[in-house]
């Protein structure tokens, strides 16, 4: 789809296009449709993320945790599933799964949502060697971290999605 057409879109049709965007948080979608038109993915991307900057802190932790958690087997949303494979989370030796698994754990007990990581990119090693150093931070930074991600998250979602006019 273009951005054109995106543009065009009534409410219902423009969260069905993007909802998704956002890991299970189609509020942000329907609060930028107001924001409409746009005149290139830059200014949707900047949009979306103004609305999850203006959003209570609430709403935004609801946001992060709407995240699976990285390398997980549980049912998970078709985005997130394939962009973990794209970085090797589907092929996880037990060995990996299980060091994963207790990072991922000691990682959301300390802030209270999971860690996050825009993947595309990265390696299994380079998503471990993250979380643990960024495990470490003071929760204040890796909050702001951890919504930098999903805005990078974000924003490769809707570079796979949009057509851009050149």
């Amino acid at each position: 789809m273009e951005i054109a057409e995106l543009n065009t879109l009534d409410q219902d049709s423009f969260i069905n296009a993007l909802g998704w965007v956002f890991e299970d948080s189609p509020w942000v979608a329907a609060r930028v449709w107001f924001h409409r038109p746009f005149s290139n993915l830059e200014s949707l991307h900047a949009a979306m993320t103004a609305e999850v900057e203006s959003a209570s802190e609430a709403e935004q932790i609801q946001l992060l945790r709407s995240h699976p958690d990285l390398g997980t087997r549980a049912r998970i949303a078709d985005a997130s599933a394939s962009e973990q494979a794209r970085a090797g989370l589907d092929s996880l030796t037990a060995r990996e799964f299980e060091q994963l698994q207790q990072l991922n754990s000691a990682y959301k007990a300390k802030f209270g949502f999971p860690f996050l990581l825009a993947v595309k990119g990265s390696t299994k090693s380079d998503i471990v060697r993250n979380l643990e150093q960024r495990i470490n931070r003071p929760r204040e930074v890796e909050f702001r971290e951890a919504l930098r991600q999903v805005y990078r998250i974000a924003e490769f979602r809707l570079r796979d999605t949009l057509e851009e006019v050149h």
